[in-house]
């Protein structure tokens, strides 16, 4: 079984034997097929699927070229961030397809992998899933397999927050305050402090004229929290409404599925929200607590690839002990790499 995770900022392919041994792995760069199109960002899937290909084959020995000598594997598990429609997953889906590289291919948002990490294996995916990483998603199962989701494609449908979303916020808030629009905060000296500069109009000038790439914004979501925690106003009320944000998310997904009033599980991932920042993550679970009573908060900071691969061997019937042991291999690996 192939499972791939594309996020916004990071893509992850693993090749997951029949029994849950992982074969081989691959990391390359964001999935963004709203920039570049639907082909073009599958085609950058190949050179990772190759490389956990040749990975495993050094290991054990595996034949296979694909798809000259045929389908690679039994099934891909691809959950991918930016398939928000029904229209995208179906296109993304005819991609991968199209490479052969499995007899049969499932196509799903990359939030129904945090989802999956988070819930226990041997029962049927119940609860709800909030990723607050680039961006902000959320999705929810409940029994029967019904299906809570949004589209989640910006603030064209909605959406508030994500560490892009934080950023540009964060500046926002910075440029008024410097130049009398806004209220004092200390974002004005801190966020340009980051990059070396002494000023708000430096930083801007910097970042309207591309001599501070686009991508490096996101380094100003860590300086907004300092502040927030540090007990600047506009800072906090920026985090306090991500906060309701995310929960506003979660407590609508289990209205819609008839659990609000049910213990269900929410699930909360992406790079935001695990990294558990005391005074977002508090505020959420005191908000939950109100809103949503019956609700039990849990921070997945697994790989959402683990996901992936999970929903895979549910695609494929494979044993309760192949998922006891790949989840085990992500744990070792969540050790190992706390230990560094």
């Amino acid at each position: 079984m192939l499972a791939i995770d594309a996020g916004n900022s990071k893509t992850d392919v693993t090749l997951v034997g029949p029994d849950g041994t992982v074969l081989g792995t691959a990391r390359g760069g964001g999935f963004q097929p709203p920039v570049v199109g639907a082909g073009p960002a599958v085609a950058e899937l190949a050179p990772l699927v190759a490389r956990a290909t040749a990975q495993a084959c050094a290991a054990t020995g595996l034949p296979g070229d694909p798809p000259a000598s045929g389908p690679l594997v039994e099934h891909v598990s691809a959950c991918l961030a930016n398939a928000d429609l029904p229209v995208e997953e179906r296109e993304l889906t005819h991609e991968i397809e199209s490479y052969g590289w499995g007899r049969t291919v499932d196509v799903a948002n990359d939030t129904f992998a945090l989802l999956r990490a988070g819930v226990p294996d041997g029962s049927e995916p119940t609860g709800v899933a909030v990723v607050c990483g680039a961006g902000i998603n959320c999705a929810g199962l409940a029994p029967g397999g019904r299906v809570a989701r949004f589209p989640a494609i910006g603030r064209i449908s909605g959406d508030w927050g994500g560490g892009g979303f934080l950023a540009e916020e964060a500046l926002w808030w910075a440029a008024r305050a410097d130049d009398g629009r806004g209220e004092p905060t200390t974002l004005a000296r801190e966020l340009p402090a980051h990059f070396g500069l002494s000023t708000m109009p430096a930083l801007i000038e910097a970042i309207h004229l591309g001599r501070i790439d686009y991508p490096r914004r996101h380094e100003l979501t860590p300086v907004l929290f300092a502040a927030a925690e540090a007990g600047d106003a506009v800072a906090r009320a920026i985090v306090d409404r991500q906060a309701h944000e995310v929960v506003t998310m979660a407590t609508v997904a289990l209205t819609r599925l008839d659990l609000l009033s049910e213990p269900a599980v929410v699930i909360l991932g992406g790079g935001i929200l695990a990294a558990r920042r005391p005074l977002l993550h508090d505020r959420i679970t005191q908000l939950l607590t109100e809103r949503a009573p019956k609700a039990v908060p849990q921070v997945v900071t697994a790989p959402p690839v683990l996901g992936a691969g999970l929903l895979g061997l549910d695609r494929t019937g494979a044993p309760s002990s192949a998922h006891r042991r790949l989840r085990e291999h992500y744990a070792a690996a969540g050790r190992a790499a706390s230990a560094l």
